[in-house]
């Protein structure tokens, strides 16, 4: 399975106008095939993490390749981001616990 670290800053000018697309992106990554969960978390610093999950590389590279998906990451990097890294990870090992299942 994997997991991809999407690290980022946003630009503060952009917020308004990022928070529109952003909506838009995860509704469409809801509808891809393989999609298994993605969540962001933002630190004090303003600095934001997210974790994307599909269920095969294959899934996570055609959502990486979506045309609208694609669209987003270019106003990203000319608009929304002042930073930004991506890592894309094997999970080699997964382990959990649930109290309440």
């Amino acid at each position: 399975m994997p997991l991809t670290v999407f690290r980022s800053r946003l630009r503060p000018e952009a917020a308004h106008e990022y928070e529109g697309w952003a909506a838009r992106m995860d509704a469409l990554a809801r509808t891809m095939p393989g999609y298994l969960s993605h969540k962001t978390f933002t630190a004090d610093d303003g600095e934001r993490v997210t974790l994307v999950e599909f269920d095969s590389e294959e899934n996570q590279q055609a959502w990486a390749k979506h045309p609208e998906h694609l669209e987003a990451q270019e106003k990203g990097r000319k608009r929304f981001y002042s930073e930004f890294s991506i890592q894309v990870c094997s999970v080699v090992r997964s382990a959990g616990f649930d109290r309440g299942k």
